[in-house]
């Protein structure tokens, strides 16, 4: 694996660091006044979840693992583990529910994910940036109302709540960021 020096992590560079698998969550360059200058680095460990702030001077030495990305397919939930079907060789895998996090309701039947792989070891979903979503409830559209952000709060078929424009109306789908929760556009 490559050894790169600690002012080249960027945000998403999966370490070895401290016996561990960490992704770089953030990452801030800082020139103080004295002093050389350093990388602070928000680290989030890929297999317990724990986060870590570390400093990395241009001189330290990290090492940068690469992952294996598969698309795979959603199948079912069974006793909160998630199985998912390689497409190219039909191999199914279950991982626990919580790997998605606050994302796990975004996750629909035959949706095509993408899994990353430490050898053989399964780390990370990601799911699509956009997914389409019914809404359920949501307030009647009131005439005259042209304020120009005025947002309504919506229930999505999911379960989740955002805020939509007031143009969009119930049993009408409409596309969600899976990264920030928000509305996108209508479907």
């Amino acid at each position: 694996m490559p050894k790169i020096n600690g002012n080249e992590i960027r945000p998403g560079n999966v370490l070895e660091h401290e016996n561990g698998l960490w992704a770089a969550v953030k990452v801030d360059h800082v020139k103080p006044g004295k002093g050389g200058a350093f990388a602070q680095v928000e680290l989030k460990n890929l297999r317990d979840g724990r986060k870590l702030n570390e400093r990395f001077r241009s001189a330290d030495k990290v090492e940068r693992v690469r992952l294996d990305q598969k698309d795979q397919q959603f199948l079912y939930e069974a006793d909160d583990m998630l199985n998912f079907m390689d497409s190219e060789t039909f191999e199914q895998i279950a991982l626990p529910a919580d790997i998605l996090g606050d994302r796990r309701p975004f996750l629909q039947d035959g949706m095509v994910v993408q899994i990353e792989y430490y050898g053989e070891e399964a780390l990370n979903v990601t799911l699509p940036q956009k997914v389409t979503c019914k809404v359920v409830e949501t307030e009647p559209v009131v005439k005259g109302q042209t304020a120009a952000n005025s947002f309504k709060p919506a229930v999505l078929d999911n379960g989740l709540r955002v805020m939509i424009p007031p143009f969009v109306g119930q049993d009408e789908d409409i596309v969600v960021n899976t990264e920030t929760f928000e509305y996108s556009e209508r479907a």
